[in-house]
């Protein structure tokens, strides 16, 4: 029995959508979310970006990529990247797993920065309207995107064991139907977000 997972109310709205039966396994909720979301293969580039620590992954040339991804779209976009929102961004980065302004702020007070949490907020929300980092509402925390600077909508995993989250590439087939199930509903979706909570792959391993 999937006694470990516990599904949200994101899953729930998968299931009436697609029409999936109750999961009774881990094997089962695999094959579901496989066939949900027939993630394509990711260019090079979008590997690069991974949020997951894979063999061989060069983690810090995944960091590099992120940063000057960001300077790219700051340089299209007319804005200042200063050192402080780099330096936010770049934490971000180093971590496989979302960050709070807290805890961003911790950071940067060990560094020997000595920013008001004002300061952080205003890095964060600069970082959010360029489109270079995610915020996931359920844990209030901060995800660097591996897409940047594209209007998109973010579909995530978050293990509930390691705290890992790994951002799905876009799926058109399944903003598609979100599209039609909320405009059936007469809703106008202002942010769009999907955040998945369950246990990943390589915590599911070790358990076994």
């Amino acid at each position: 029995m999937l006694k470990a997972v516990k599904f949200n109310r994101y899953v729930t709205l998968l299931q009436s959508i697609f029409g999936v039966p109750r999961v009774r396994s881990a094997t089962h909720f695999q094959v579901a979310m496989a066939r949900l979301t027939r993630v394509t293969p990711l260019s090079p580039d979008a590997a690069a970006l991974s949020r997951r620590p894979l063999l061989g992954h060069d983690h810090a040339q995944c960091i590099r990529s992120a940063l000057a991804q960001a300077d790219a779209v700051c340089e299209a976009n007319g804005a200042r990247l200063t050192p402080l929102r780099r330096r936010v961004l770049e934490l971000i980065w180093v971590s496989h797993k979302p960050l709070g302004a807290y805890e961003l702020l911790d950071q940067l007070t060990q560094e020997g920065h000595k920013p008001a949490p004002p300061t952080i907020y205003r890095a964060l929300d600069f970082l959010l309207e360029n489109r270079l980092i995610h915020r996931l509402a359920s844990l209030n925390a901060f995800l660097g995107c591996s897409h940047p600077g594209d209007a998109h909508a973010g579909y995530f995993l978050i293990c509930q064991h390691c705290g890992n989250t790994e951002e799905i590439t876009h799926n058109p087939a399944l903003q598609s139907a979100l599209n039609v199930s909320t405009e059936a509903a007469g809703f106008t979706v202002l942010q769009s977000a999907l955040e998945l909570s369950g246990i990943c792959h390589h915590c599911q391993a070790k358990s076994s």
